[in-house]
């Protein structure tokens, strides 16, 4: 699994879906790249609320998933 010890900073347009990869093995981080398939891990959507920056959670222990709770700062 490909995790970070830190948030991805990410520009996301209000409205649009975005598909989060919650397995950890996208080449395309934070996004899903459909690496995926044959874990029984599925991706995460969510639909931007409003235009701007949003910190998706690089550690994948958020217990906000996919934003950053801060949780990586106590691992």
């Amino acid at each position: 699994m490909s995790n970070q010890n830190a948030p991805y900073e990410v520009q996301v347009e209000a409205g649009q879906e975005y598909w989060y990869c919650a397995c950890g093995k996208s080449k395309n981080q934070p996004w899903c790249d459909g690496s995926h398939e044959g874990t029984g891990v599925q991706p995460m959507s969510f639909t931007a609320k409003e235009t701007g920056t949003v910190w998706l959670c690089g550690c994948r222990m958020s217990d906000n998933l996919p934003f950053c709770d801060g949780t990586h700062n106590s691992l």
